[in-house]
Formats: C-alpha cells, structure tokens, sequence
C-alpha cells in the first residue's frame, strides 16, 4: 500500500486510550481555554484522524507563511495550505503554555484538544494578505473561502495538539465519517493495492457516477473509495445527510458489490481551487489511495479559477512532492448521440446540444417545483431523494 506522506506510518493526534483521555478532560477543565472557530475545529479533526500526517499541531506564523509562499514548511515537509489556529481574541489564553481548546460546533462548546503551546503571534494584515493570495490566488471577499479565512482573526496560536474527540463527525455522521486510519485498514483488509479516491461535496449524478467507473477500468484499480466532505459548506450546498443518502443509493444501486467504499472526512471547505486539490491528494494518499480523481473545476468557486487549473498545479509540484498520482478528467455528460455518458474531450463530431447538461440552477428549480430530471442526467432513485429534499425546504420557508 502506499505510503503516508513524510511518514513510515500514520500519526493520528487522537488519544484513544480511554484512561489517558479522562485524564486529559480532567486537566483541560484546570486550564485556560479557547473556544476555536470553525475552521480550526476541522483542523483538529483532520490533525486527529490523521490525515494531515505528519504534522502534530497547528502551525506557527513562519510555517504558514512559508506554506503560502512555497507550499514547504521552513523545514522543508512539502504542504499545500497553512493549517493554522487563527483568533480575534486572546484574552483567555494569553500567556499560558498548555490550553483547552473548545469545539464551536457542539453545544455547550466541549473540550476537543489539549495543547502545549509554542507561540501566540500577531499576524499583520499585510501577512494576511500574503497567505490569501497565496493560497486562494485572490483578495476578493466575495470568495466565500476568502471571506471565512479574513475573518478568522490576527493572532496566530501555536503548538502540538492531543485531539480528545472528533466533534460532531463521529455522532452524526457514524455510518459514513471514518478516520484515514480506519479507511486505511479497511482498505489493507480488502487487499486493495490500486485505490481510486473521489472527491465530492455534491450528490452523484450520471456523470460523476460514470467518471468513477472510467477512472477504475483505466487504471485497472481494485476499488473506489468515494470521499465526501462533511463538514461546512457555503450557503445553498446540499445538507451532508442529504448528499450521504443520494450517493449510497447510487452505488447500492448501480456498482458492483465490494468496489466501492463510500465514507466521508470533517473538514471545512475552502473553495481555494488548485491548492485545495493537491491538499486533497495528500490527504488521500494519507488514507491509502493510490490516485485522486481531479475533474474540472476541482474544489472551485464561480469564476476564480480557470476549469483545469487544479489539474495543471500537479504539473509544477516537485517530483518528490508526493506518492498518489492524479487522474485528469474532463467534464462528462450524456451523449445523445452514443446513448452513454462520455468524457468531452474524447468525443468527436460533437456539438453542445448533443449532450445533456443542466445546470446547477435548473436542477434546484426542477426539483424545487417536482420536475424529475432527465435519466440521463440523474438516477431515479437519487433525484427522488433530492427532490423530496427540495420540497422540505420549500414547506419550510412558507
């Protein structure tokens, strides 16, 4: 199987030791603490779960910039995208070298992580600047990732991490959410060796289902594991229950038994493109595949990035970089004419309107008003969840 990045194995944050962990708790009700924003509380799951081996803590303001600039820590461990601990207000935790760190998405705000910390630093907006440009290629707050990261706050905390749950993730989500530790095993115990990771915040439809299945016959792979995210979206995305409930379906349905995995991670989307690509490629490699599926427009936002530009970020990393490979695809649609769904860019004697294409927007309108959407676009089975999805919430806002 291959290998976690920068490390021999994988080295999840999370005390599982039950003995250790109340001891912990027990501890962190002693300390001074900090209640995270979203963001950060996702780091400390991932840092948790292990995907974001090797790194064992939030990194400090030289580490992040030099992310931004170089996609290196100042120790050279290639990294995409800063993963930092970012406050407005460090009243609470000021001067002190071990802190409870509180989860913002749990009611009554419990204890996710105890840390030691290393350095609280001020981060200049000029610093800010760097790191948002850097990362997302823009400044514009119009980007929702732009405008979550600029108000995160200006000081920058520090420090190795022990993670003593897993938010809400492993509550809500407990058929789907796994650990790359978990998926990893599973994958070990499946005897897979050629893994296919796909990447979705978005239900399946054809496309996305028939891309899956290129991927596979082309690279001959054992298996799929389909990866969702499950963490916070910008306004207007799909529920994660939702998007859980249309992709198990699909593959239930039309997937041959054993070769997919549908599982999911928690994590906060950040829409910043390209560098969010390879982040999604080291942290599948972390989880044991051996390719990432890269479509157009891979964790994108409206017109920031050209389609392809997370693909063609794979062409400039160094070779070292990282073990998992890429799989490039196009854009897939129905083909009228072939009566199957094919990547674009290998169909020949094709004009737009052989294809069937809806977007995003008519698709909420179909089903917001109990249109069905094309078979060709959509299983049945899913747009039927979809659509009784859609009417909930139009009862819901009369």
């Amino acid at each position: 199987m291959i290998k976690p990045h920068g490390a021999d194995s994988l080295q999840p944050l999370l005390v599982t030791d039950a003995e250790e962990q109340q001891a912990l708790l027990t501890e962190a009700e002693g300390l001074p603490s900090l209640t995270l924003n979203s963001a950060a509380a996702a780091n400390a799951v991932m840092l948790g779960g292990g995907y974001f081996t090797p790194l064992m803590g939030f990194m400090n303001l030289a580490d992040a910039l030099s992310v931004a600039k170089n996609m290196q820590t100042v120790d050279g461990l290639f990294w995409p995208v800063p993963v930092i601990n970012l406050t407005d207000d460090i009243s609470s935790v000021d001067g002190a070298s071990r802190i409870a760190l509180r989860d913002p998405n749990v009611d009554g705000n419990p204890v996710i992580a105890v840390m030691d910390v290393s350095a609280i630093e001020y981060v200049s907006e000029e610093q800010l600047d760097t790191m948002t440009e850097q990362v997302y290629g823009t400044l514009d707050t119009g980007h929702p990732g732009v405008a979550v990261f600029r108000s995160l706050g200006n000081y920058c905390i520090a420090g190795p991490l022990q993670v003593l749950n897993l938010s809400y993730f492993a509550t809500d989500f407990g058929d789907t959410f796994k650990t790359a530790v978990e998926i990893r095993n599973e994958i070990a115990k499946r005897g897979w060796e050629i893994v296919v990771a796909f990447q979705t915040r978005n239900p399946m439809h054809r496309a996305h289902e028939e891309l899956c299945r290129i991927a596979q016959e082309r690279l001959k792979a054992d298996g799929i594991v389909v990866h969702m995210l499950l963490g916070k979206l910008k306004a207007g995305d799909i529920p994660a229950s939702v998007r859980d409930a249309c992709i198990r379906k699909m593959v239930d349905e039309y997937f041959a038994e054993n070769t997919v995995m549908v599982n999911g991670y928690g994590f906060d989307m950040l829409y910043a493109g390209p560098r969010e690509a390879v982040l999604h490629a080291l942290f599948r490699q972390n989880m044991g595949a051996s390719h990432l599926i890269v479509g157009r427009d891979h964790a994108g936002a409206g017109d920031y990035y050209g389609p392809f530009d997370a693909q063609t970020i794979f062409d400039n990393l160094p070779d070292d970089a990282l073990e998992i490979e890429i799989f490039a695809a196009d854009h897939t649609a129905y083909s009228k004419k072939l009566k199957r769904v094919i990547m674009m860019r290998e169909a020949e004697n094709h004009v737009p309107e052989d294809y069937v294409i809806l977007s995003g927007t008519k698709v909420r309108e179909m089903l917001g008003q109990g249109i069905a959407l094309p078979p060709e676009f959509a299983r049945p089975e899913v747009a039927e969840i979809l659509m009784a999805h859609y009417r909930s919430e139009a009862a819901k806002a009369m």
